[in-house]
C-alpha cells in the first residue's frame, strides 16, 4: 500500500478527527466539507436560471425544445455514474486507508474509462437526435430547434462527461472547492455566451436557441481544460504526469464498476422515468410543459443544500468505511440529513411564498406564471423529504451500497412517480397538478425508503 506524505494527509478530513468526536466536531466536519457543494450548487442554479430567463425570453418554443433535448441528455450522463459514483467511493475509501498512491491510480483508470464511453456516446447523440426529439413527444414549431439543440449541446458531451468524472474524484479525496471553482467559472462563461450568441452581440450573430447551445458547447470545453489543469499542475493531492504508466488496468476497473454499475443502472432507471414522466407532461400542452420547467428550474435553487451535504456525506462516509470507522460514517450520514433538512425546511417556506415573482422573472404569460406557481407551491410542501432523499442516497453511495439504491429508485420513479402521475393525469383529470403531486409522493417515499435503509445499517458491509 502506497502511503501519503504528512503535509498531504492532512487533507484527508476525517483525519482531522479523534477515535471519539463530540456532536460538535461531527457537524462541524460535515459542514465543512457542504458548504463549498452548496455554495457551487447555489451560484450553479442561480446562474441556470438566468440561462432559462434568456431562452424564455424567445418564447415557450424555445423553452420547450430546451428542455425536451435536456432530458435525454440527462439519461446520456446516467450511463456514467458506472464511473462517477464508482470512483467517488473507490478513492474515497483509499484516501480513508491513506492509500494516495492507490487513489492517484483508480483516478487514472477513471479517466480511461469517461475519454471511451464518452467519446462513443457524443457520436450517438449527433446521428440520434432526430429520434430523440421525436421520441419527447415535440410538437411541430419545437421540432427544429430540439434537433439542432441537441446536436450542438451532444458534442460537448466528451467534455462535460470527463469533467463530471474528475470532479468526482476530487470530491472522493475530499477537495470541494476545486470543483466549486471550476463549475462556477465555467457556468459564468455560459452566461456570457448566451448573452453574446443567443441575442446577437459584440459583432456575432443572433443565433437563438442554437447559440444557447454553442455557450454550453464552449463553457464545458473550458470547465474540461480548468479540471484537467488541477491534476496535471502537480500541486493537487492527485496528480497526472505525461509520462504516468496510462495502461489500463482492468482490475481497478472492474472495483470502480462494481459499485458503478448498479448505480448506473440506478441513474439510468430514473433518467428514463424522468424522459417518460417529461412526455406526460409535455401531452398537456406547450403552455403547461413551459411551465413545468421554469418551476423545475426554480425548484433546483431550493435543493441545493440536499446536494451540498449529499456530496459531504458521500465523501465522509466512504473515507470513514475506508479508516474502518462505521460507527463514525453512521454519525456523518445522519447528521448531515438532519441539517439538510432544516436548509431545506427553510427553503421550502421560500418557496411558497416567493412563489409568484420568481415565475414571473421567467415570463409574463399570465397562463404560465400560474401553473409554474402552482408546481412551485406542492413541491414546496416536500422540500425536508427531498433532503432525506438526497444525502441518504448520497450516503448509501459513498459506502458503495448502490444496489440498494437502485431499488429504492426504481420504487420511487416507475412505481410511484410514473404511476400515480398517469392516474392523476388521465384518469382523475388532474392536469399539471397531478403530475406535480406525483412527483411530490415519489420524493416522500425515497426519503422515506433511503432513511431506513441507512438507519438499518446494511450497507456496512458493502464491497468496494
Amino acid at each position: 500500500m502506497g502511503m501519503a506524505p504528512a503535509a498531504l494527509i492532512r487533507h484527508i478530513p476525517i483525519k482531522e478527527l479523534g477515535s471519539n468526536p463530540t456532536a460538535s466536531e461531527v457537524r462541524a466536519q460535515v459542514v465543512k466539507l457542504a458548504l463549498p457543494a452548496i455554495v457551487e450548487q447555489v451560484l450553479m442554479s442561480l446562474i441556470s436560471m438566468v440561462d432559462m430567463v434568456m431562452v424564455g425570453s424567445l418564447g415557450a418554443s424555445a423553452i420547450a425544445a430546451v428542455g425536451l433535448s435536456n432530458q435525454p441528455m440527462f439519461a446520456a450522463q446516467a450511463l456514467f455514474s458506472a464511473v462517477s459514483v464508482g470512483n467517488t467511493a473507490l478513492i474515497a475509501r483509499l484516501m480513508g486507508a491513506r492509500d494516495v498512491e492507490g487513489a492517484n491510480h483508480a483516478a487514472k483508470q477513471s479517466l480511461l474509462l469517461a475519454l471511451a464511453m464518452s467519446g462513443l456516446l457524443t457520436v450517438l447523440v449527433w446521428f440520434a437526435a432526430p429520434v430523440i426529439i421525436a421520441f419527447m413527444g415535440a410538437e411541430p414549431d419545437v421540432m427544429p430547434l430540439g434537433i439542432a439543440y441537441t446536436r450542438i449541446v451532444g458534442l460537448s458531451l466528451l467534455f462535460s462527461m470527463t469533467s463530471l468524472i474528475l470532479n468526482g474524484v476530487l470530491r472522493g479525496a475530499g477537495d470541494m472547492k476545486t470543483p466549486m471553482r471550476v463549475n462556477i467559472i465555467a457556468n459564468l462563461m455560459n452566461v456570457v455566451g448566451n448573452y453574446v450568441l443567443i441575442f446577437g452581440h459584440f459583432g456575432f450573430p443572433a443565433l437563438g436557441v442554437a447559440g444557447a447551445a454553442y455557450a454550453t458547447l464552449l463553457s464545458r470545453l473550458a470547465a474540461l481544460v480548468m479540471v484537467c489543469g488541477v491534476f496535471f499542475s502537480g500541486r493537487h493531492i492527485l496528480r497526472f504526469h505525461w509520462l504516468d504508466d496510462w495502461r489500463p488496468d482492468f482490475t481497478v476497473m472492474q472495483r470502480i464498476l462494481r459499485v458503478g454499475v448498479p448505480a448506473s443502472g440506478e441513474q439510468l432507471i430514473m433518467r428514463l422515468g424522468m424522459i417518460l414522466f417529461a412526455r406526460t407532461v409535455a401531452g398537456l400542452g406547450t403552455i403547461a410543459y413551459a411551465a413545468h420547467l421554469i418551476a423545475i428550474n426554480i425548484e433546483g435553487l431550493s435543493f441545493t443544500p440536499g446536494m451540498g451535504f449529499a456530496m459531504a456525506s458521500t465523501t465522509l462516509v466512504g473515507q470513514s468505511l475506508g479508516a474502518e470507522r462505521p460507527d463514525l460514517a453512521k454519525r456523518f450520514g445522519l447528521e448531515a440529513r438532519l441539517i439538510a433538512m432544516l436548509f431545506m425546511g427553510t427553503a421550502g417556506v421560500l418557496l411558497f411564498a416567493f412563489a409568484r415573482p420568481l415565475v414571473s422573472l421567467y415570463t409574463d404569460d399570465p397562463a404560465v406564471i400560474q401553473f409554474g406557481v402552482m408546481c412551485l407551491r406542492i413541491i414546496a410542501a416536500v422540500q425536508p423529504m427531498m433532503a432525506s432523499n438526497f444525502v441518504m442516497m448520497g450516503s448509501l453511495r459513498g459506502s458503495g451500497d448502490t444496489k440498494f439504491v437502485m431499488v429504492i429508485t426504481v420504487a420511487g420513479i416507475w412505481g410511484v412517480r410514473l404511476t400515480m402521475a398517469y392516474l392523476f393525469v388521465h384518469y382523475l383529470g388532474l392536469g399539471l397538478m397531478g403530475a406535480w403531486l406525483a412527483m411530490s409522493l415519489d420524493q416522500f417515499t425515497r426519503g422515506t425508503l433511503a432513511f431506513l435503509r441507512f438507519r438499518h445499517g446494511g450497507w456496512q458491509h458493502a464491497r468496494v
